[in-house]
């Protein structure tokens, strides 16, 4: 049981990386005026800062999430 466990939660965990890198580069290219030319964050250097930072994390969950050993038992 706890290594299908394991298993869903590694699964979870880089779907959740990979959506957090997509959120950063949707807010990059926001904070940059290239897409979605339309909200608060348009222009704003401040985003693409942000952006950056939670593609960055993101990407780090997915490495974290692939390469982390499992505990013994």
């Amino acid at each position: 049981m706890r290594k299908l466990f394991n298993g869903v939660m590694r699964i979870v965990s880089s779907l959740l990386g990979v959506a957090m890198v997509l959120m950063g580069c949707v807010w990059i290219l926001q904070g940059l005026n290239l897409a979605f030319r339309v909200g608060f964050m348009v222009g704003d250097p401040q985003w693409v800062a942000w952006g950056v930072l939670l593609a960055l994390v993101g990407a780090a969950q997915v490495v974290w999430s692939n390469t982390r050993q499992t505990a013994a038992g």
